[in-house]
């Protein structure tokens, strides 16, 4: 019935307009009316209707898909992008130019259009902030086998071979039918994973067969009673599947952390409901903290039972880093049970959300390479890092992305925003409305449509091939062969326009053991004094 009334919704606005113009025209012009007035404007307004019938049914474009004939003003202003370039740049919200240029890097790999430029460096070089990698008098030969990280500790029975580039977490309900599929469909091909985020394991994450890191958050999706608490029968049953490589249980995420949510009920459809284990039309509550545990040490029991009830495979959590005597609490209690997970995915405050209060956004929780170094330091500090593999979330979109934070500890990274993108996302920041103008974050199946999963998979697949294929030449460029290799002396930033610091002076480590031994660090000294693996303590204590 909806897409009966496409014609009448403002978006199609224009192009109904040119059609009823044009048929009125053309009944004029059979009437016997064939003067200029008529013909010229039905040669007009015809080749417009043209134009917009072509526009409903090609599938490269999702905006035209959704916005026949208007859309075309978008890519007009894109023709002439140089002479507008400042407007844009200046109406980036963030405010800076970076935003755009990386969104303008992955069209150009995902549709496999140029990705040079002319003209040297757009960036102020002398701005405090700006970073760089060295590079080698020597470089080697770039490598084009893919770079890939073994996931599993020694209790782990089926460890996990991961690219280093990978889909972050966003849920079905949030992302669309097709923009699942189409991310899916991509890792297939890409052979890299697909991360579920906290919504479940859908239908259509399970159509086209690609890796998958099932993501459990406290809503326990896909694996809940009706109450809401875990169930471990529900879990067992998805978890077992070859599909799912990797189960990562969720405390927080960077754009929201320590945020509950709730879907309304009126967007808790019959698939959605089916997928979470909810009832159809009934507020979907994902709470702030999770109901399985309460303490650092029932929580390291908790990633036992997830790791025992998938068969053995990688079980790990993903935060936010905010209180560091909690993390360190952590650490404590992977000591005391001696149960330690295979990963840990450090997301940055950065990342990105469908829709969060702005405080959450902008002031809560610690950003990813603050975040990432602290995790990288405490798990070398307890003699642990060797054992888990660090994964690294917050705006990661660019080779040079990867190659920062694996220097500052990651193993591998994970994307949200740059496969967006890669899907046709333009940043219209409607997420919330259920309005998406791509089909990439609605569950309106009228804008679906504009997502084609055959062409968005392989825009996907090539943004992944391009963005690893960029890291290995970086990596070449720095005299390196694998990213691994990548270490804080590689880079440097400048700290004000007369000072230069390398990351090895930023980021200070600790030595192997240096927490169990007494680190006199005053990053860590206190916040491990504090902590306890017996109690997650948001209340600073005097030491």
């Amino acid at each position: 019935m909806r897409s009966l009334l496409l014609p009448l919704q403002p978006r199609f606005i224009v192009y109904t307009a040119v059609l009823l113009i044009t048929a009125i025209l053309l009944i004029e012009l059979l009437a016997g009316y064939t003067t200029l007035f008529v013909v010229i404007p039905l040669i007009l307004f015809g080749g417009l209707a043209i134009i917009g019938t072509i526009d409903l049914v090609q599938t490269r474009h999702a905006v035209l898909r959704n916005y026949p004939l208007s859309a075309h003003i978008r890519f007009i202003l894109e023709e002439i992008r140089p002479e507008i370039r400042q407007y844009f740049l200046e109406s980036e919200k963030d405010g800076t130019p970076f935003s755009r240029d990386k969104r303008a890097i992955v069209y150009q790999r995902a549709k496999q259009a140029l990705d040079k430029r002319p003209f040297g460096t757009q960036n102020d070089v002398y701005a405090s902030g700006y970073e760089w990698l060295h590079h080698s008098i020597a470089p080697k030969a770039v490598v084009h086998e893919p770079f890939r990280i073994a996931i599993g500790g020694p209790e782990c029975g089926k460890p996990y071979s991961a690219s280093v580039f990978n889909i972050s977490a966003m849920s079905f309900g949030a992302l669309s039918p097709n923009a699942i599929r189409a991310l899916n469909t991509g890792a297939k091909r890409g052979s890299f994973a697909h991360d579920t985020g906290e919504g479940g394991y859908s239908s259509y994450h399970r159509e086209n067969g690609g890796d998958i890191i099932w993501e459990i958050g406290s809503g326990y999706f896909s694996c809940r009673n009706p109450d809401g608490t875990f169930c471990a029968e529900k879990f067992e049953a998805n978890a077992r599947s070859e599909q799912i490589k990797m189960v990562e249980l969720k405390l927080s995420q960077g754009a929201k952390p320590g945020h509950g949510g709730v879907l309304p009920g009126a967007k808790v459809n019959a698939e959605i409901a089916a997928t979470r284990g909810v009832p159809i039309g009934v507020d979907c509550i994902s709470p702030s903290r999770h109901s399985a545990f309460s303490t650092p040490i029932e929580m390291m029991q908790f990633i036992a039972t997830m790791r025992q009830l998938s068969g053995g495979k990688p079980a790990g959590f993903k935060l936010c880093i905010g209180h560091p005597w909690e993390f360190l609490a952590l650490c404590k209690a992977m000591l005391e049970t001696e149960i330690y997970p295979d990963f840990i995915v450090v997301d940055g405050k950065e990342g990105g959300t469908g829709a969060a209060p702005l405080e959450f956004t902008d002031h809560l929780g610690m950003p990813l390479r603050e975040g990432l170094n602290f995790v990288h330091n405490a798990l070398i500090g307890i003699n642990a890092r060797d054992r888990i593999k660090l994964g690294a979330s917050g705006k990661i979109v660019s080779a040079f992305d990867i190659a920062r934070v694996m220097a500052l500890g990651a193993d591998w990274c994970n994307s949200a925003r740059g496969f967006m993108f890669a899907l046709g996302c333009i940043q219209s920041q409607s997420c919330h409305t259920d309005r998406c103008p791509t089909g990439v974050s609605t569950q309106d199946r009228t804008r679906q449509r504009a997502l084609v999963v055959a062409d968005k998979s392989e825009r996907v697949f090539n943004f992944h091939r391009a963005t690893v294929e960029a890291l290995a030449e970086l990596v070449a460029a720095a005299g390196l062969d694998h990213p691994t290799e990548l270490a804080p002396a590689h880079f440097s930033r400048r700290v004000s326009p007369h000072e230069v610091k390398s990351f090895a002076e930023l980021y200070p480590p600790l030595e192997p053991g240096e927490l169990l031994k007494g680190s006199g660090d005053k990053r860590y000294e206190i916040p491990w004094a504090m902590a306890s693996a017996k109690e997650f303590r948001a209340q600073p204590r005097s030491i």
